[in-house]
């Protein structure tokens, strides 16, 4: 991709009003253009990265038997009021059709269970894994985090279908795996506690994951013995670690990253999604959901790596491979400039190809800024060496690389 073309701008100043810093970076670099609280367009950089956190998040769901579908954002009335959630619900945004009611789906138990239903007959059709990538929809009324809390926002669900409870409870030790896979391809791994919270059905708790950070919303108490985590919403019912049954623990700010829940049968008894058993008797199927927000994701990242510069992207989900920097007007440096980037094409390497008409000090800026995983410079000097030089963003580390070899070292890098 060619810089000058790209369909975003970097701004010189940070964006009035915003107070936290994923909102902060990513307007001014560019990834994103706030449109009202809560609701953001995705410029071309910005959906880039959020297409790889799909891409992971697809790829892991799958490796534990999800099946992926595309449901409706729109929800008739009906559905909600068999849950008894359309007067529940209070960030429900409502809207008329004629005279039938719709409501803007903040969360799909109201239709994948009656489309389950379709489906599962018997016992022979359990278990069944389906999940979706889709926008959510949701009137929050504290819509001043950016990313962090949107009234429109991409959402990952994944919804379990079981004949007992102790295969939805097999399950879902195999969904906290892969969200901590997840997390791991993203680098937050090591800062994200698997956390007891409220909200559990016939369990008595559902389970969040909280990433450390200081611009955190939610509190956390994490054991000191085993890691373990405990929102502050169930603190006070807990005095010893629910895993080790330890005493002792750390007081820390946290970003909920992702959580999961034991539905059991509270979505499909209203519905009256049953099976068959092997002995022909009717059975309540149990349920399991699991979410994880997008651009919540996204930014938390962004939150975590950062520095006075810009951002700093994680390789698997930096926007571009490579970054590549041409210094100086000469003939020859363009030239070798194009042919590199015309290489780098060929062999399917992302680059951003800074071609702009800028001095050396506006492009490190903005490349800084932007916060992809490799910088590639190539300038006068580099080029009497028959080189390019490689930057990391994240360690800062630097190597001279003689330009037939550069393609192999962006490789190296990757597979690292």
């Amino acid at each position: 991709m060619r810089q000058s073309l790209l369909f975003s701008r970097t701004q010189r100043k940070f964006p009035q009003n915003e107070t936290f810093i994923n909102t902060k970076l990513l307007i001014r670099a560019g990834f994103i253009d706030k449109l009202s609280a809560g609701v953001f367009n995705f410029l071309p950089l910005g959906f880039r990265v959020l297409k790889k956190i799909e891409k992971i998040i697809r790829e892991e769901m799958e490796k534990i038997g999800g099946q992926e579908i595309l449901m409706p954002a729109l929800h008739p009335k009906e559905n909600w009021q068999t849950t008894g959630r359309w007067d529940e619900v209070k960030e429900l945004f409502k809207l008329k059709a004629g005279k039938k009611e719709f409501v803007l789906g903040p969360t799909h138990e109201e239709i994948i269970t009656p489309l389950a239903k379709k489906i599962i007959k018997s016992y022979k059709d359990l278990p069944l894994y389906i999940f979706q990538i889709q926008e959510k929809f949701r009137n929050e009324k504290r819509a001043k985090s950016g990313l962090l809390r949107q009234r429109e926002f991409l959402m990952k669900d994944l919804y379990s279908f079981h004949t007992s409870k102790e295969d939805l409870d097999s399950f879902y030790e195999k969904v906290k795996e892969a969200y901590f896979k997840i997390f791991e391809r993203v680098e937050i791994r090591e800062k994200t506690y698997l956390t007891f919270a409220s909200g559990g059905t016939f369990s008595k708790f559902s389970h969040e994951f909280q990433t450390e950070c200081s611009a955190g919303e939610d509190t956390i108490f994490v054991c000191k013995n085993c890691k373990q985590a405990i929102n502050k919403e169930i603190k006070n019912k807990i005095r010893n670690c629910p895993n080790c049954n330890g005493g002792s623990f750390e007081q820390k700010k946290a970003i909920e990253v992702g959580n999961i829940f034991k539905l059991g049968e509270k979505f499909s008894k209203p519905f009256k999604l049953t099976f068959l058993d092997k002995d022909g008797k009717e059975k309540f199927v149990q349920m399991g959901c699991y979410g994880i927000g997008l651009g919540r994701l996204m930014a938390t990242v962004v939150e975590i790596f950062h520095d006075q510069k810009g951002i700093i992207w994680p390789k698997e989900i930096s926007p571009f491979q490579v970054h590549l920097i041409p210094l100086g007007k000469e003939k020859r440096i363009k030239e070798t400039a194009e042919r590199i980037y015309n290489e780098l094409i060929k062999e399917k390497i992302e680059v951003l190809y800074d071609d702009r008409e800028k001095t050396p000090g506006e492009k490190f800026v903005d490349c800084d800024l932007i916060g992809i995983s490799l910088r590639m410079v190539l300038s006068e000097k580099t080029l009497d060496k028959k080189s390019v030089e490689f930057k990391e963003r994240k360690t800062g580390n630097l190597k001279l690389v003689k330009i037939p070899k550069a393609i192999d070292f962006i490789k190296n890098f990757y597979a690292q």
